[in-house]
């Protein structure tokens, strides 16, 4: 049956919006049956190009019917051969609509709700070639949801500052519209150009300023902090460590401001660590194209370490659960799009309630025509 406005779409039928890259003499197997399987494999813990084809395998007839396999299945090479061909950008801004279409709308007041997105590069170690060069992925993820919206390849020749706008692009097309959005990045794209296109596309800006922008950094360090009042403090115990987080927050958008554009705000972050009867204390400065009426030193302190949930909550989980970094893919899209499928599955666990991934993705294995059915079933939005 096909799909109205009115519903959110299965997985099948999102999957049709991605082209297919073989030459249709010759195709014996549909491509959104293929690009189902592997969503789903990795969704139940595949790791590998062999480990997505074992799991096919392993479904039984009416499972594999279920995905669109009605005469017979294909070996591992069809399936290397496909995924390695794909465009892994344009297959990431597929999966991450229809994840975000599934995704329940959050309740919250919104006068002081505002879409924060993270953004962070990591690098496929097992991808190393004989030259020693990596494939480099950048991401954004939307800290609410869990979800990574959009995730480019950083050109081998250059770094995460010329993929900067590619990935705003892919973002703005799953979000629609950029208005209001806040974006959170480290020192190396506390870049004029990039705060020229996040404010041309109605958005906000929030980096971390180090060594890297030495003007910048010297007068963010020389502004009279003492002189100004705490706005907020944090406390947190564990793993045998205190910390205190303290947030300093004062207007600097005024004539002889800083030398950063749009910057409303300067930051001051300082974190008193004590472990095992040792102190350490770290000083971090920020700036924020929010003015103070829209950026509470509390909304700053929730917001700047929401940055870290794209390390803990995907990169980690990557590395651990799927061992992204010892699988040694090379050859074409292949390694950005296993990432691709690895956001994707845990996205998806999280939107349905999962804290822990490994668990989840064992549950998902076992129970496998489960994860069929929710994955591919459509459902009216006012569900």
């Amino acid at each position: 049956m096909p799909v109205t406005d009115g519903e959110r779409s299965g997985l099948l039928h999102a999957l049709t919006a991605v082209p297919d890259p073989r030459d249709p003499r010759g195709v014996r197997y549909p491509l959104t049956p293929l690009l189902a399987v592997a969503v789903c494999a990795v969704m139940a813990g595949a790791s590998s190009f062999a480990a997505i084809t074992d799991w096919l395998h392993d479904l039984d007839t009416q499972a594999q019917r279920r995905l669109g396999f009605t005469a017979g299945v294909p070996v591992g090479s069809t399936v290397w051969r496909l995924l390695t061909r794909l465009d892994d950008t344009l297959l990431g801004t597929v999966l991450a609509g229809w994840l975000s279409a599934r995704t329940p709308a959050q309740v919250t007041t919104p006068r002081r709700y505002r879409t924060v997105i993270a953004i962070d590069g990591k690098s496929l170690r097992g991808s190393r070639t004989g030259d020693g060069r990596t494939v480099h992925l950048l991401s954004a993820l939307d800290t609410t949801t869990g979800i990574v919206i959009a995730q480019v390849t950083v050109d081998t020749k250059s770094n995460e500052i010329t993929s900067f706008a590619p990935l705003l692009d892919a973002v703005e097309q799953v979000l629609g519209s950029l208005t209001g959005v806040l974006f959170i990045a480290d020192a190396l794209h506390t870049q004029t150009r990039h705060a020229d296109e996040v404010t041309a596309r109605g958005a906000h800006l929030l980096v971390q300023v180090k060594a890297n922008q030495p003007t910048l950094f010297k007068q963010l360090k020389g502004l009279p902090w003492a002189r100004v009042p705490v706005g907020d403090r944090t406390r947190d115990r564990g793993h045998g460590r205190r910390e205190t987080r303290t947030v300093k927050a004062v207007t600097v958008a005024t004539p002889g401001g800083i030398a950063f554009p749009y910057a409303q705000q300067a930051v001051c972050i300082t974190r008193t660590r004590i472990v095992a009867g040792r102190t350490s204390r770290e000083t971090a400065y920020l700036t924020v194209s929010l003015p103070a009426g829209e950026a509470l030193p509390r909304d700053l302190q929730s917001w700047i370490r929401r940055h870290w949930y794209i390390e803990n909550k995907v990169h980690h989980v990557r590395d651990v659960t799927f061992r992204e970094d010892l699988h040694q893919a090379r050859t074409g899209t292949g390694p950005a799009v296993l990432a691709t499928l690895r956001n994707t599955a845990i996205g998806w666990h999280r939107t349905t309630g999962a804290t822990n991934i490994a668990r989840a993705t064992r549950q998902a294995n076992r129970r496998s025509h489960d994860l069929i059915t929710a994955v591919t079933s459509s459902y009216p939005t006012t569900q």
